[in-house]
């Protein structure tokens, strides 16, 4: 019997396309995200993340409204989208591998991070003694 391996991927991103994504720090790039929660029926986001993300989100919080007038003006949405849609819930979570983020014993990531590179010295100790 043949065993195959599986390579599970995940790419950083999400389906509103705003992670990692320098258009996101325009305002072009975030009316895009918006159209893209809207379009999808979207009205919670849990963003986890570090600085940048979290004050990503926040500005995105801020501007919401202001995005759907803009977006229903454009024709891009519908008005009573901008109505339907008028209120976005966001969760900020600090997630960081540097585990940086004070009172907290251990942010979200770094505990990947560390057993990612525990695995990766045991190998190379590993290899090394042969």
């Amino acid at each position: 019997m043949q065993m195959r391996k599986h390579k599970l991927q995940h790419p950083g991103g999400t389906i509103i396309g705003s992670a990692r994504c320098q258009a996101f720090r325009t305002r072009e790039g975030r009316l895009k995200a918006a159209c893209n929660l809207v379009q999808r029926g979207i009205t919670n986001l849990c963003v986890i993340g570090g600085d940048g993300s979290l004050t990503g989100a926040n500005l995105f919080r801020k501007e919401w409204s202001g995005l759907l007038e803009e977006l229903a003006k454009n024709g891009q949405i519908e008005k009573e989208a901008v109505q339907r849609y008028a209120h976005l819930n966001v969760v900020g979570m600090v997630g960081s591998i540097d585990n940086d983020f004070c009172g907290t014993d251990m942010t979200i990531g770094t505990d990947s991070a560390l057993h990612r590179i525990i695995e990766v010295v045991d190998a190379i100790m590993t290899t090394a003694q042969r």
